[in-house]
């Protein structure tokens, strides 16, 4: 039977660790903060930033969340980020995406301090980590790390195939396996006979955001599989391309009306040797390195040392 990576249970365990640490900075007077700036009003958005301030409230680090109305221009978000940059009770600055359109988000993502980039976005964290030094990573690329590293499974000496190269996931996830001492390919939409190249796998990650597109047949038996998509499936012909004959989907599926695949065909984690789950896999690390990151923004711009993750 393939082991189930518990995305959930790391997350935890890596949230305790991040409480104790804001303990120890709380006994020398310092308290980490974050800023959270969420434009308008996108569901989904609010949903996603509620629950990072409450993980802040959790462990005990500050949250100031910042509300910008939608019409709000690039020139007013540009000087929010410079006063976030200039406090000293904020020391991670999160934008939440997607900003409306009149909103130039390169030039805001840019504008942030990069002590201050807990989402690790900014050229600068992009290429202290590409150098393989010490860097802010981006949240989902650093816990499919810990994942890996806390569920006992090699990475140096291990062939490593991911499959996605946006800035936020695809790109960052290979130069961290790389700096582990894996050797890495990336593929995309444009490669050429992608599954020979996915078949060589010892750990494959999908980040491509395409539902169940990598197939069975795209995989090597005994394989480590790091699902990172999440893709919302309503109508009964995608669920039944899906989950057809899971009981336990079945039944989330006609309470809720949809539920969420990755971007790995279920049947394939059935080859796997290790997989995460969708839900349940990588998701839960997201929060918990927003976390991670924050306090370990709060050590670097005091030049303390670095703990842990």
């Amino acid at each position: 039977m393939p082991r189930v990576l518990d995305g959930a249970a790391i997350a935890a365990a890596i949230k305790l660790e991040v409480a104790t640490d804001v303990k120890r900075l709380a006994a020398e007077g310092i308290r980490p903060g974050l800023a959270a700036v969420l434009v308008g009003h996108v569901p989904a958005s609010e949903i996603y930033v509620r629950s990072k301030v409450q993980a802040c409230a959790d462990l005990g680090i500050f949250s100031d969340l910042i509300t910008p109305p939608e019409t709000v221009t690039t020139e007013d978000m540009l000087d929010l980020v410079a006063g976030l940059n200039d406090r000293d009770d904020i020391d991670g600055i999160l934008i939440q995406l997607p900003l409306p359109a009149q909103v130039d988000t390169k030039a805001l993502l840019d504008a942030v301090s990069p002590l201050k980039d807990v989402d690790g976005f900014h050229p600068v964290n992009a290429g202290r980590l590409q150098a393989g030094r010490p860097a802010l990573a981006p949240c989902t690329p650093a816990g499919v790390i810990q994942i890996l590293e806390r569920s006992g499974i090699p990475i140096a000496g291990q062939y490593a195939v991911v499959v996605g190269r946006s800035d936020i996931v695809g790109k960052p996830v290979a130069m961290l396996l790389l700096n582990q001492n894996a050797t890495v390919t990336i593929c995309h939409s444009k490669t050429r006979d992608l599954a020979a190249i996915t078949r060589q796998a010892d750990i494959l990650v999908a980040a491509i955001g395409r539902p169940g597109f990598i197939m069975p047949e795209m995989v090597k038996p005994g394989a480590t599989l790091i699902d990172v998509g999440i893709n919302r499936v309503t109508t009964r012909g995608e669920f039944d391309r899906y989950f057809a004959g899971n009981a336990k989907r079945e039944a989330a599926f006609a309470k809720r009306g949809s539920t969420i695949v990755g971007d790995i065909h279920p049947k394939a984690f059935e080859l796997a040797g290790a997989y995460t789950p969708v839900p349940g896999g990588v998701g839960p690390l997201t929060i918990a390195m927003l976390m991670a990151n924050t306090v370990r923004a709060a050590r670097m711009r005091r030049n303390l040392p670095r703990r842990g993750h």
